[in-house]
């Protein structure tokens, strides 16, 4: 206790910076690949959740809403990270073992010794270029499990987008966090 009473000012100013949280409740604003959508609670029509002119609709009642939109999003990073990884690694002629999307908190991709791929689903919040990097790195890896000159010159071959991701990861992914 000593020790925070002697950094207060410190944890107070780290607190004040945290981006604010954004709960997924009717008429919050999301990002969907970078692209600001209107979530739109429809509780009278059916069909799950979809998008629509900028707009995420979703149906059900409304302390289901929350849920829908997590696996409208979960669903469409699955979709979008599984084309990108597939289509990176046919490049490379590899195959992943299996590609998975989890709520990670510490990491946006990763890559196992046995080839198998996990990718945060809060990708599909961030701008396509973003995605198509974090892909490009985790394949990457299939050929060199390490970060040596030899690794970033294949992402460099398989993405044009590393020079712009790397920074928006590092000053926007905590906003991305704080979604949901």
């Amino acid at each position: 206790m000593a020790l925070l009473m002697t950094h207060a000012d410190w944890v107070a100013d780290r607190i004040a910076a945290l981006p604010v949280a954004v709960p997924f409740i009717d008429g919050a604003m999301v990002p969907i690949c970078g692209v600001p959508h209107r979530i739109c609670h429809v509780p009278q029509s059916r069909g799950g959740a979809w998008l629509c002119d900028k707009e995420l609709h979703v149906t059900g009642a409304s302390e289901f809403l929350s849920r829908r939109v997590t696996d409208f999003l979960r669903a469409e990073a699955r979709r979008r990270l599984i084309a990108l990884a597939s289509a990176k690694a046919a490049v490379l002629a590899v195959q992943p073992r299996r590609i998975t999307v989890k709520d990670t908190r510490t990491r946006w991709g990763s890559c196992a010794p046995d080839g198998s791929l996990a990718f945060s689903w809060r990708l599909v919040l961030a701008p396509e270029l973003v995605q198509d990097y974090v892909a490009a790195h985790e394949i990457a890896h299939m050929r060199h499990m390490n970060h040596g000159t030899r690794f970033w010159a294949l992402v460099d071959r398989l993405t044009p987008h590393a020079a712009a991701a790397i920074p928006w990861l590092r000053n926007e992914g905590s906003r991305l966090l704080r979604i949901g």
